[in-house]
Formats: C-alpha cells, sequence, structure tokens
C-alpha cells in the first residue's frame, strides 16, 4: 500500500472503512474492456502535474478572479490582498502550465483564463463543492 503523501491523505485514510475483497480474483474481462481507457503514465503526469499547481489556495483565488474576465496585475493583487510581485509569480506558474494567458495594450498586461477547458474545471469543481454542503 501506498504511503500517504500528505497529512490531509493519513487523515482521510485514517476515517476511511473501505470494505474489500474477502478473496483476490481478478476479472479480466472488466479488465480487458477498461485497460483501453486509463490513463497513460505521460497524461496522468501532465494531469498530476496540473491538479498540483492548482493544489495552491492563492492560484485558486487568482483563477476565480479571472474567471469573470480578464485583469491586470495591479487589479489581481488589490483583490487577493497579494504583492504585485506575489501575483506575477503565480501568474508565471499558471501560464507555465498553459492555464492563462495574456494580452499587451500599450504598457499594460492584461490576463484571462487560457480556454474553456480551465473554466469548465474550475465551474465543474465549484458546482461539486456547493452541491456536496
Amino acid at each position: 500500500m501506498n504511503k500517504p503523501q500528505t497529512k490531509k491523505e493519513g487523515e482521510l485514510l485514517e476515517n476511511a472503512d473501505l470494505p474489500k475483497c474477502d478473496t483476490h480474483l481478478v476479472h479480466l474481462d472488466n479488465v480487458r474492456s477498461i485497460q483501453t481507457q486509463i490513463l497513460s503514465p505521460d497524461k496522468a503526469q501532465q494531469m498530476a502535474e496540473i491538479f498540483s499547481i492548482l493544489a495552491d489556495p492563492n492560484r485558486l483565488r487568482l483563477i476565480s478572479a479571472l474567471f469573470s474576465g480578464e485583469l491586470c496585475v495591479c487589479d489581481l493583487a488589490a483583490l487577493t490582498k497579494m504583492t504585485e510581485s506575489a501575483v506575477s509569480h503565480q501568474l508565471r506558474l499558471l501560464k507555465a502550465m498553459r492555464l492563462v494567458s495574456y494580452r499587451r495594450e500599450g504598457k499594460n498586461v492584461y490576463y484571462s483564463l487560457a480556454d474553456h477547458h480551465i473554466i469548465n474545471l474550475y465551474s465543474s469543481l465549484g458546482e461539486n463543492l456547493d452541491n456536496l454542503r
């Protein structure tokens, strides 16, 4: 069994009382039918990297601000009560993962969510959390 990677995972595992199979029996037809659908190791790694970037509350707050539309670093800093330097650092990470994009207008740079995929992911997660309450 894998060791939990975080304290939160450890707490979840301690509190989980999941039933287990009493016998070891692999259902080959199930395995074969699903085998073509399971993520490749490379794609799983890429997705894990994106989720790890999104695992930071400050980056999620920036994404939530950009959900409404494009904003400059100054606006984002004021909204999140972070320094412009901290916002720029977080945006650099989000841009490297292609989650945000930017455009220049004169001396100003405006950031926005890169595409509808990140918007859909953000919306779905928010709706799911609302439904859990």
